[in-house]
């Protein structure tokens, strides 16, 4: 199998995690997921997660941290207004390996898109269980001028070094004028009735051992859409709409208009790979 066919970090869902431990959300083939079903069981690690996937990229950490967060999963309380929101995901290291213990820091503005500087409201901190997972509930953000709407994070494996980065929402209209949005920090988003539900999973400049040889067997699939023309930036695309880039295939995973910076290969978050 060439580099180009092996399965990547990406398809890999419980490949670091013990058997029998279920998925946070089944928000799978989108972006922004270092993991993906198997059929029939779990799934061995892939030798090397041979994606040329970096880790998750860092963002500027803002104004509006605050140090000392209570220790919580649940930043919603009595009387917070907005949509509610769940966000899971997992914590890998280089090798998709889970993380355990590790901290993750949240902070973010309310609905109106303001943010707590005097208490800890929509504030907490967490840490990774043993197979790396993390569950946040809070609500979705309001927006607030010259930014989309966003949620803050500080990720940190045991002795590691801190990543602060940022978390976003697909589909956003300011997410084309925001100068500091990346589209590799997409989270996978879908409604659960009147509340939403999002997914994120973290990868971490933490060198890990893989401990198998052995890739599992993809079982996502993708809506096929007619025709397939050449990348262009500028462009409007919709989840299912083909491409070629570089002599490459790619389908679209989120609705967006192509940039400068966001060709095929450099945007997991918006393509994948054929």
């Amino acid at each position: 199998m060439d580099e180009e066919t092996q399965l990547s970090r990406k398809t890999v869902l419980k490949a670091a995690l013990a058997a029998g431990v279920a998925a946070p959300v089944a928000l799978l083939g989108g972006p922004a997921l270092a993991r993906a079903t198997a059929a029939g069981g779990v799934p061995e690690l892939t030798p090397s997660c041979h994606d040329d996937d970096d880790p998750t990229p860092p963002q500027t950490e803002g104004p509006y941290f605050k140090p000392n967060s209570p220790e919580r999963t649940n930043l919603v309380t009595p009387g917070t207004q907005g949509t509610r929101l769940t966000v899971t995901g997992y914590v890998f290291g280089l090798a998709c390996r889970p993380v355990s213990r590790a901290l993750l820091d949240f902070w973010q503005a309310d609905v109106n898109g303001a943010y707590d500087n005097v208490g800890y409201t929509l504030r907490g901190h967490q840490y990774t269980d043993a197979q790396g997972a993390f569950t946040l509930s809070t609500i979705v953000p309001g927006l607030y001028p010259g930014r989309t709407r966003h949620i803050h994070v500080k990720v940190q494996a045991p002795g590691r070094p801190v990543l602060t980065t940022q978390l976003y929402f697909p589909n956003e209209p300011r997410n084309n004028t925001d100068t500091i949005f990346d589209a590799r920090l997409l989270m996978t988003v879908r409604d659960n009735g009147t509340a939403k539900e999002a997914a994120f999973d973290f990868v971490l400049d933490v060198p890990q051992t893989p401990t198998s040889t052995q890739a599992p067997t993809s079982t996502q699939t993708s809506t096929p859409s007619p025709g397939g023309t050449t990348w262009t930036a500028g462009t409007a695309y919709a989840p299912g709409n083909r491409v070629t880039y570089a002599s490459r295939a790619y389908v679209c995973l989120q609705a967006h208009t192509a940039q400068p910076g966001w060709e095929p290969p450099s945007v997991p978050a918006l393509w994948r790979a054929e």
